[in-house]
Formats: C-alpha cells, sequence, structure tokens
C-alpha cells in the first residue's frame, strides 16, 4: 500500500517544502490550502502525472472541511497515514497596537486548524491503528517572539500544549503526535516578516550564524513518520540554530 501524507496550507512556502520531502520520500500528498488555484498549480508542480498528488481546497478552520478533505483524500488513495498541520497566519502588529479582533483571528485560526486536524484525521487514524501527526510550533511560541506578533507567539506556544493533549489521547491506539518548533528558517515567511536590512543582524544573532533549511524540516517528519518511530509522541523537536536550548 502507498505511504498517504496530508499537508496543510501547502501551496507555497514550508508546507510546499515539507510536500516535495514527503513525495520524494515515496508519499502520495495531498496538497491542500484554502487557495485552491495555489494548491493546483503546486500539485502540479510537484507530480505533473498527478499520480501522487491530490489538490484540496480546505478552510482549516472548518470541521466539515476537514472532513470533507479527509473524504476526498481516501477516495484516491483509500489511507491517510501522516497529517502535517501546517497552515497558519502570520502577523507582525506591534504588542500595544493588536485589537481585540486581531487577536481572536490569529489564535483562533492556528489554534483551531491545529484541533480539527488531531481531531477529525487523529481520529481516523486511531480506528486504523497507525498516523503519525506533525503540528507546527515555533520558537516564537517558546521565547516569546522576536519578529512576530505577541498573537501568534501565544498560538504557537499553545500548539505545544494541544500537542501533548493530542498525544495522551491516541497513545495508546498506534499515533503520535508531535510538534516541530522551528526557529527562523530561510523561507518566504521569514523573508516577509524581516527587511532585507535587517536579515544580516537576525543571522548574526543566531549561534549558527545563518538561517534553517526547510528541507531538512521535510525529512525529519519524514524520518518521524516510519514505523518505528512509535516511541516518539508528545515531543517537540526544537530546531533552532541554538537560539533557544532546553
Amino acid at each position: 500500500m502507498k505511504k498517504v501524507a496530508l499537508v496543510t496550507g501547502a501551496a507555497q512556502g514550508l508546507g510546499f517544502v515539507i510536500a516535495e520531502r514527503l513525495l520524494k520520500a515515496g508519499y502520495c500528498v495531498a496538497i491542500s490550502d484554502r487557495d485552491y488555484e495555489g494548491a493546483k498549480l503546486a500539485a502540479i508542480k510537484l507530480d505533473a502525472s498527478g499520480e501522487c498528488t491530490l489538490a484540496i481546497e480546505l478552510d482549516v478552520s472548518s470541521k466539515p472541511a476537514f472532513e470533507k478533505g479527509l473524504g476526498a483524500v481516501l477516495g484516491k488513495w483509500g489511507a491517510v497515514h501522516v497529517l502535517v498541520n501546517n497552515a497558519a497566519v502570520t502577523k507582525t502588529t506591534p504588542l500595544m497596537q493588536i485589537s481585540p479582533e486581531e487577536f481572536d483571528s490569529v489564535v483562533g485560526l492556528n489554534l483551531r486548524s491545529i484541533f480539527l486536524g488531531c481531531q477529525v484525521v487523529g481520529a481516523y487514524m486511531a480506528e486504523t491503528g497507525f498516523g503519525r501527526i506533525f503540528n507546527m510550533a515555533s520558537l516564537a511560541g517558546q521565547n516569546g517572539g522576536t519578529a512576530t506578533g505577541a498573537h501568534y507567539a501565544a498560538s504557537k506556544g499553545a500548539i505545544v500544549t494541544l500537542t501533548k493533549i493530542f498525544a495522551k489521547e491516541f497513545a495508546s491506539r498506534g499515533v503520535t503526535v508531535n510538534a516541530i518548533a522551528p526557529g527562523p528558517i530561510d523561507s518566504p515567511m521569514v523573508r516577509a516578516a524581516v527587511p532585507a536590512d535587517r536579515m544580516g543582524a537576525l543571522c548574526s544573532n543566531i549561534p549558527v550564524g545563518r538561517l534553517g533549511d526547510a528541507a531538512f524540516l521535510g525529512d525529519l517528519i519524514v524520518q518521524f513518520s516510519g514505523e518505528d518511530a512509535y516511541f516518539a509522541t508528545g515531543s517537540t523537536l526544537d530546531i533552532n540554530g541554538g537560539l533557544f536550548m532546553r
């Protein structure tokens, strides 16, 4: 049976790279995004034949949308083995300028997407007895953030807690749930948040002296998706160049 992965927010950026690495490792990958046209273009770019990719329009704030997306993947490939909850909204509004409405929208979507993905897809995986779920957290959720907004940082910190809760729920049924907390990655999101004239200063403050590699995160997900990764659950993988050490 083909291994199958579903990646949210995969039309571009980090999600696209993660999907690319999963595909390279032999997975069939559902490219989901609220931007359906973008998802279709990404799917074609990754696999022009369409045999091992599927574009899905997915509003991660909607439980029915997750259920419909899961149904579409099962309809094409008959299984889902890996879920990467990557979709998120990023805002850099200064702390004292964040409105209550903006705070609610950022925290609500970023947490709701994780909750619904784990709940809907995780329940399916628990029924089948196997699954690997990855929730994209962030260094910002551990150190309070630097280039990102307080609402984004707060939501990413809470994702670590949700990860532990779902890991406990599914541990006895063959499903692992882990979080990945990257520091600054060489990605469109980071380059959009950090002006070019500040990039040098950012890199000089990272102990290893450079931005992280998105492809490495994808390969890490591949490694932790194997059957032999059953003992790794409820953890947060810190990939941050030495900016945060436990």
